[in-house]
């Protein structure tokens, strides 16, 4: 009698109900940059990354479960070379060809891409042709068209049915793309709140499709604000989704549970496969996702390129070969960024010497993006000048002080631990937690760097003109877009009158000044050092190791 009560009981709870279940599979990739081929276009050496050898991977993961979805984060029409040289041929009117990325991510079967901030580098009229030329949706519940309340440019959403289980597909979009971007390249578009865009989205998806999974794509990253970096506050305060995959941060991250929601990043360029597995089960005819998991496939040499995306990649690749080979100038000297991260260089000068020019500053900063590059004496190619600045960065010039001089350079400087001792005599002192791009350099001002002391007070014999620089100096600061955005730490920027912006990126800049001078710079100025020498020893074997492991931070 009472095993007959206790067998009634369970059936009453649903707990012996008989449960179908089945894994469904998500794949993920993000921050591609328009990198198709396996191929530094930079170093003219072959690379393991590229959507070439991805759509290996990706058919590999699909092969084990044809439940796949396929998703892609965003940032994928600029970046490398075969990329970029088709956009300024669409923007100048010179092709019509459609958009290797996308006509790459059609023949591999992707579902949805969630919009990125650099989709918006060439404008309104280069990012409406590859949206166009795509077969799936770009999503982005959060861009909203600015002539109307809340009505999106793109759809917020996208239902897939997968084993008769509803997936809903949320895309977020960084709202950071006015801070960044010439307002003509995101003309009649808003972007608002990724949180309260992701609640009214999920709220809109449950009404109207019931979806039984939810998943959000989105292009910001783990951050703690709501204007740029935002997926883990999207985990946090939107209550039903099951999984994240974010982008934008060019990190990597195998995945992790936050408030119950499984968040997972590839790395960028093409470098590793994102691959989630939702385990789905029907319980008293409601399908639920019982458990998650998540790993990253990274690329590596042994893994062969997919024939298919090779051939769709290759005219636009020689086209881009056959412009980064043109002769632009000379370099009397051979030149490497081996340690441009450590040390002055004249590789890095060159950029500073750029941008002090065309923005007609007194101080400029920049960073080293591109730590392999190395020049040859003699003769220097497009390939070999644009190597030194591979984003499609633009250049503003703003009014600022010697106090937010030396703010901008004290963040730059936690790149570096605090040594251990007086002479610095053990390491490691490059610091992790900062992400090798964000550590800029200053041009037009003397100073010193002691590891010695604590960040915040590292910066010691800060000299303009030879005097020491007063906070109170007004002074003609060349950044960058994103540093006038004040991202990162270098909040001092942000708000900031700008007087000049450039109308081109500095990476063309930098090919057009040299292509005038017909010479780079022999030797760097030795306007920065960092002390004491301990650490500057310690710091290069630090800069080697990273340099030769391919490091891309």
């Amino acid at each position: 009698m009472t095993r007959m009560f206790l067998f009634g009981c369970l059936v009453s709870l649903g707990l012996l109900t008989h449960a179908e279940e089945f894994t469904l599979r998500i794949a993920a990739t993000t921050d591609l940059h328009g990198n198709l081929y396996p191929y530094d276009y930079y170093t003219a050496r072959p690379a393991e990354r590229g959507l070439a050898k991805i759509a290996t991977l990706i058919k590999k993961a699909r092969a084990e479960n044809p439940t796949l979805l396929l998703v892609d984060a965003g940032d994928t029409i600029q970046g490398a070379p075969l990329e970029s040289v088709h956009q300024l041929a669409v923007r100048s009117g010179k092709t019509h060809a459609l958009d290797p990325m996308m006509l790459a991510m059609n023949a591999l079967k992707y579902d949805a891409m969630a919009v990125g901030n650099h989709e918006f580098n060439y404008g309104l009229v280069n990012l409406n042709a590859a949206r166009n030329a795509a077969t799936f949706p770009w999503l982005s519940a959060n861009t909203v068209l600015a002539s109307a309340s809340h009505e999106r440019a793109f759809d917020a959403y996208v239902v897939k049915t997968v084993n008769g289980v509803k997936v809903g597909i949320i895309g977020i979009t960084t709202p950071g793309v006015p801070s960044w971007e010439e307002p003509d390249h995101y003309r009649g578009y808003r972007f608002e709140s990724g949180v309260s865009a992701a609640q009214h989205a999920l709220a809109d998806l449950k009404a109207n499709h019931a979806p039984d999974v939810v998943i959000v794509v989105a292009h910001s990253g783990l951050g703690t604000d709501d204007h740029e970096n935002m997926s883990r506050q999207i985990a946090e305060r939107v209550p039903g989704i099951d999984a994240i995959v974010y982008g934008h941060t060019h990190l990597e991250e195998g995945g992790k549970l936050i408030n119950g929601v499984l968040v997972m990043q590839p790395k960028n360029w093409g470098m590793s496969l994102g691959v989630m597995d939702l385990v789905v089960s029907n319980v008293s005819g409601h399908w639920r996702v019982t458990s998650k998991s998540s790993v990253v496939w990274k690329v590596t040499r042994d893994i062969a390129p997919d024939p298919e995306i090779l051939k769709i990649a290759e005219p636009y690749h020689k086209a881009a070969e056959t412009y980064l080979d043109t002769n632009v100038a000379d370099a009397p000297v051979e030149l490497s960024a081996h340690f441009c991260r450590v040390e002055d260089t004249a590789i890095i000068d060159a950029i500073q010497i750029v941008q002090l020019h065309y923005a007609k500053a007194d101080v400029s900063f920049a960073s080293c993006f591109n730590p392999r590059v190395d020049i040859k004496k003699g003769a220097v190619t497009v390939r070999d000048v644009a190597g030194l600045y591979i984003y499609d960065n633009t250049l503003y010039a703003i009014e600022g002080t010697g106090a937010m001089v030396r703010a901008a350079l004290e963040n730059a400087a936690r790149f570096y631990k605090q040594c251990p001792d007086a002479q610095c005599s053990t390491g490691p002192l490059i610091n992790p937690r900062i992400i090798g791009y964000n550590y800029d350099m200053a041009a037009g001002v003397d100073y010193e760097i002691d590891l010695t002391k604590p960040e915040g007070s590292r910066i010691v014999n800060l000299l303009y003109h030879g005097k020491p620089l007063k906070d109170d100096q007004p002074v003609r600061i060349a950044v960058n877009n994103y540093r006038a955005a004040g991202g990162v730490g270098y909040e001092m920027f942000k708000g900031a009158k700008v007087v000049w912006r450039s109308n081109e990126e500095i990476r063309e800049m930098i090919v057009q000044y040299f292509t005038e001078k017909r010479e780079l710079p022999s030797h760097p100025t030795g306007n920065w050092r960092v002390v004491p020498e301990g650490a500057l020893k310690l710091l290069q074997a630090e800069a080697s190791s990273e340099t030769h492991r391919g490091e891309n931070r």
